[in-house]
């Protein structure tokens, strides 16, 4: 804790630094006064929603778990499961590649159909923080872990991908994403290759079946709603009285990101500069609610479908009314991880199956052993549950 001195001496340091940038608050101000006139209001539409998660690693916490295991699960919004994988840091990356394809090479998961669509054959090729198979062999201890969270990522885009683009919509549909429609774990150009070919499936779908398909995503933190949420409050960007939105141009993006590529849509190809490969939305505020302190969300919607945008921010609030339990946030993507969190029966499940697995690893006069301490730890969970 800081003692009697230190609070003093941060509480005259943070005035100070303060008062001096006090120039950035103005230019912050500044930048939503601009955004002003370009407000518009939210009106509610119906529409069918859904929305697809992963289960977070975190949800299922094993014990006595040597080998790190992750379970991959992605559902959607009604429950039906998309992908479902289990592996642990030091998987053989080569083995985890065939695992999605058949013996005669045709794709058998999502990830393998995104696989294929992209043209590449190995998960390392489709995203270079997915280690190669020797490094895993030969030097496991230099592997990041992080790179489980990057496989959940991909999987989670996959199934994306192949619900946009081989699923049928029997009526007007939003897809909502959790989290932005960007993403810097693809390589070379794949992931603008991959959100082409989903928006070319939408415009097929409307083509052939006269069903209109939109693909937004929505994030709960944001850099750039964070940054300017002070100026929002204190220009009244969004007045009470009614649901509102409002565009984002790319300069405030480039303003608060590190690293501009991630704010780079796909409008800035011939632009000097690196080529945008990570980015597919253009960001919105939006407050669905009507009261002044009603929360603000960052939404990233297709460049495509900036026409409509007036139209799907209606879809999203009309789902976002029904929010529970945050209130004023899609219904569909609580739904959504609601089926994907690993808990309760799921959990103990898993956690029996891991004891099962690893008793077949124990040596026969270390059975007991291994016994006691199962029953050890089931009789220490009864007693402080």
């Amino acid at each position: 804790m800081f003692d009697l001195d230190e609070v003093e001496q941060l509480k005259k340091a943070v005035l100070a630094r303060t008062l001096g940038d006090a120039r950035q608050l103005e230019k912050l101000c500044e930048d939503i006064r601009q955004l002003k006139r370009e407000v518009r209001p939210i009106y509610r539409r119906s529409a069918t929603t859904i929305s697809l998660v992963a289960s977070d690693g975190g949800d299922s916490q094993l014990q006595f778990d040597p080998f790190l295991l992750h379970v991959v699960r992605v559902v959607d919004s009604y429950g039906k499961r998309l992908c479902l994988d289990v592996l642990s840091p030091t998987t053989d990356t080569e083995e985890l590649t065939r695992a999605h394809f058949t013996a005669s090479g045709d794709p058998q998961t999502v990830l393998g159909v995104l696989m294929r669509d992209l043209g590449v054959r190995s998960l390392w090729e489709l995203s270079p923080m997915i280690p190669r198979p020797e490094d895993v062999r030969w030097a496991p201890e230099r592997v990041s872990p992080s790179w489980i969270q990057v496989y959940r990522d991909l999987c989670e885009w996959a199934a994306l991908y192949h619900m946009m683009v081989y699923g049928r919509f029997h009526a007007d549909t939003l897809v909502v994403r959790d989290g932005y429609l960007r993403s810097k774990v693809f390589a070379r150009d794949l992931f603008v290759q991959m959100c082409r070919r989903i928006e070319q499936a939408m415009e097929r779908t409307y083509r052939e079946d006269r069903r209109r398909v939109f693909l937004v995503g929505i994030a709960k933190r944001s850099k750039v709603l964070q940054r300017y949420h002070m100026a929002i409050l204190l220009e009244s960007l969004f007045p009470p009285g009614e649901p509102r939105f409002v565009r984002v141009p790319r300069e405030m993006e480039v303003s608060v990101y590190r690293w501009d590529e991630y704010a780079r849509g796909m409008e800035a190809g011939s632009e000097p500069g690196e080529a945008p490969k990570f980015v597919a939305g253009e960001m919105y505020f939006v407050r669905f609610g009507s009261h002044r302190d009603d929360p603000i969300w960052a939404v990233d919607v297709l460049p495509s479908h900036g026409p409509q945008a007036q139209e799907i921010m209606g879809y999203l609030l009309e789902d976002a009314i029904a929010g529970f339990p945050t209130p004023l946030y899609p219904r569909c993507l609580q739904r959504a991880h609601e089926q994907a969190r690993i808990g309760g029966l799921d959990a103990e499940l898993l956690q029996t199956f891991l004891m099962e697995s690893i008793r077949t690893l124990v040596p026969k006069d270390s059975v007991g052993i291994f016994d006691g301490m199962q029953l050890r730890y089931a009789q220490t969970e009864r007693r402080f549950s």
